[in-house]
């Protein structure tokens, strides 16, 4: 009887039958986030998607982003948990096109990886058509590679982009922005995918095991410190919908805080005061710069402290979209107002990433914990 012929591929460390088998549990959630615009199903070398619903828009506009998660895919592989990276990476690359008032279309993934264990990868895809499915986008297509000797055997990472579509004249951005436009702040679920190198730093230097139980948390650090990003795209786009108009700019607060990342959608003549008082930090952050010996206004340009979003928004339709944001389970409030002329004297965060922008810096103190 005949030998079966050896595989090379396999003997240098790429297992390509374990691909096809990722591939295979994935299908069902991929599958759930296509509608009819999806053409080819999945295993293509590319994905289609009908974009004839363009034809509808006076003046579409393609609006594109890409991220990864960074080091929280760290904790989830201290831990072996891996169904929830998925939504982190949808968290940033989706929630950054509603930023210009874009509806998302569809997504793509990248996850590279020192070894295929199949179920793991079907995990992480899961948690990414999860997200998708939470805000509208389809999943149309995604690549899985083995870097044996360039990544450890449990190592991985994920990245992913996305394509979203605006009209022209609904553009969101620091042009619409006016002196007394109100700005709402929009509660986090923690620490999104930000900031983890100090949060990693920080756990290490105290011993903590994440699968050590947290007594302040009610479960294990790793468990805590994966709580999946929260998504705030749908609940935007129905209150663009909604209050046509009302909402000028938008911010998502990733790395750089709340000051660096609103100030980018302001315009340079513009400048805010965060009031602090207004909100108290969730408690991970009190409970992390504790163990840091920080003082919570030390991590300000690190983490979000609570605050996921900013929206700038017309000051006679303010508790409006306020409400319908809370209506959504988001908690949302107004932490300050749109100021243009001289600001007062001392440090503002002007601009960030490149973006002439405004200029912001947070005040006040926190409110206590509760």
């Amino acid at each position: 009887m005949a030998e079966a012929p050896q595989n090379p591929y396999s003997e240098a460390g790429v297992d390509t039958a374990a691909g096809d088998l990722a591939v295979e549990l994935m299908k069902s959630a991929v599958r759930r986030t296509h509608g009819p615009e999806v053409l080819g199903g999945v295993g293509g070398f590319a994905g289609l998607f009908d974009a004839s619903a363009l034809q509808s828009y006076e003046k579409p506009l393609l609006a594109t982003s890409t991220d990864g998660v960074g080091t929280k895919v760290a904790i989830a592989q201290a831990i072996d948990k891996h169904d929830t990276i998925g939504q982190d990476l949808v968290g940033m690359v989706v929630d950054d096109i509603v930023v210009v008032g874009a509806k998302p279309l569809f997504m793509t993934d990248y996850i590279a990886c020192g070894k295929v264990f199949p179920e793991r990868i079907a995990d992480i895809v899961r948690g990414i058509a999860s997200g998708c499915e939470q805000t509208g986008t389809a999943l149309v297509g995604g690549e899985t590679a083995e870097h044996p000797g360039l990544l450890g055997v449990n190592d991985y990472d994920v990245a992913g982009a996305a394509t979203g579509v605006v009209d022209a004249g609904d553009v969101l951005g620091a042009d619409r922005v006016r002196a007394g436009d109100v700005v709402l702040a929009l509660a986090s679920s923690g620490a999104h995918s930000n900031g983890y190198s100090l949060i990693r730093h920080i756990v290490a230097g105290k011993g903590i095991s994440y699968g050590a139980p947290a007594a302040d948390f009610g479960r294990t650090w790793g468990e805590e410190l994966l709580e999946p990003t929260r998504l705030y795209t749908l609940p935007l786009l129905n209150v663009l919908t909604a209050l046509p108009g009302a909402v000028h700019a938008l911010s998502h607060v990733t790395g750089g805080g709340i000051a660096a990342n609103l100030a980018r959608v302001l315009p340079p003549q513009a400048w805010v005061e965060v009031d602090r008082s207004t909100w108290s930090p969730s408690p991970v952050f009190r409970v992390l710069a504790d163990l840091g010996g920080l003082r919570l206004e030390d991590t300000e340009g690190t983490w979000n402290l609570g605050v996921g979003f900013v929206a700038v928004v017309a000051p006679e339709k303010a508790d409006a979209a306020a409400s319908l944001l809370s209506d959504a389970g988001i908690a949302t409030w107004q932490v300050g107002v749109v100021q243009e002329g001289a600001r007062p004297e001392g440090h503002f965060e002007q601009g960030a990433k490149g973006v002439d922008g405004g200029a912001v810096r947070l005040v006040g103190a926190y409110s206590s914990a509760v």
